[in-house]
């Protein structure tokens, strides 16, 4: 961990230096488990941070945690880095969910954790659920969201699980007891109605935020904004281009030595690929996206890009124009896999 964070430090202080941009309005402490650091590694990490980067006053920083690693001291300490936002990775209030997905946590710690967090002081915690597991139903799903309800987090993340290639579980996914493509749709709509009705905002397809409160850092993501990315395996958008670090962390470390930090899988986009990501990126989001906005990044209009493709789904009723914005419609949300595919040129 020691050698790992002094490459990391490394890798702030070659690119700090050479960069000239804006105020930083959000950072993204993300997994692993970047609540195994103790408060003052999270402090000087910050302050190399802020040394390197004009942050705006109130930059939204957020740090992920797994339930069961959080302590009062280290609490303490990420709120004096300036941690404002955590991001807690519950997925299911039921022990049995939580085995069949391999978590080393049970309920009881995410409760801990969380109450731990509200005594440091967290006023914006994000709990992240996921839906569709094995030998979920309904009625647990419901009951998952009801019981997370009575924590009144500011934020929802809720995903439906998706079996990925190189995973335990995509090795056994013919015996695994998934729920039905249309119980799972159920769910989600479930998710959707239960959220509502307890004060949640949709902004996303899979996110949930009481007013004010939606992730600032996410909300980059979907509309283009630059990022840089530090670590291992990170990604970066800057320039209209896309890298990443090397996932090996051997080579990571030697990379810190030389202080040449490569970049892998360098991609630069296109005007087409640009415009794609604006559509299906932007699309995620319940605001959808505006005619003058994608005209004014990219000098078209949307309309003589994608107008068969916008007015076939309109038709379809899985998109609706509204206030000069294309947006999904509650329908679009269900299937927006299927709308988005369409958007690819």
């Amino acid at each position: 961990m020691t050698a790992y964070l002094e490459a990391l430090h490394q890798e702030i202080l070659c690119c700090g230096r050479s960069r000239e941009d804006g105020l930083v309005t959000s950072v993204f402490v993300g997994g692993g488990t970047p609540s195994l650091l103790s408060g003052d590694e999270m402090e000087r990490l910050f302050g190399l941070l802020r040394q390197q980067f004009a942050f705006a006053e109130d930059a939204e920083i957020t740090m992920e945690a797994n339930p069961g690693t959080l302590t009062e001291a280290n609490l303490e300490g990420y709120r004096r880095a300036g941690i404002n936002r955590l991001s807690i990775g519950c997925q299911s209030v039921h022990d049995e969910e939580l085995e069949k997905l391999g978590r080393i946590h049970r309920f009881a710690d995410f409760c801990e954790s969380f109450s731990l967090a509200r005594k440091a002081g967290f006023t914006n915690i994000n709990v992240d659920l996921m839906s569709a597991l094995p030998g979920q139903d309904l009625c647990s799903w419901e009951d998952c969201l009801e019981q997370i309800m009575a924590f009144a987090p500011e934020h929802i993340s809720a995903y439906s699980l998706i079996i990925e290639e190189g995973t335990p579980f995509f090795d056994r996914q013919n015996s695994l007891q998934l729920p039905k493509e249309d119980t799972e749709r159920r769910m989600y709509e479930r998710t959707r109605e239960i959220l509502r009705q307890n004060g949640y905002e949709q902004y996303e397809i899979s996110n949930y935020a009481r007013p004010g409160f939606a992730c600032r850092h996410n909300i980059g993501y979907w509309d283009q904004t630059p990022y840089l990315g530090f670590g291992l395996g990170a990604s970066s958008y800057m320039e209209e281009i896309r890298f990443k670090n090397t996932s090996d962390m051997k080579e990571y470390l030697c990379q810190a030595k030389t202080g040449v930090f490569l970049r892998e899988e360098e991609e630069r986009l296109t005007l087409e690929n640009r415009m794609e990501e604006c559509m299906f990126l932007g699309l995620r989001m319940t605001k959808g996206v505006g005619f003058a906005e994608f005209e004014e990044k990219f000098g078209v209009s949307m309309m003589s890009v994608y107008g068969q493709t916008i007015e076939h789904f309109v038709r379809e009723k899985l998109l609706t124009i509204c206030e000069n914005r294309v947006c999904l419609t509650e329908k679009g949300m269900d299937l927006a896999n299927t709308v988005m595919a369409e958007f690819l040129l």
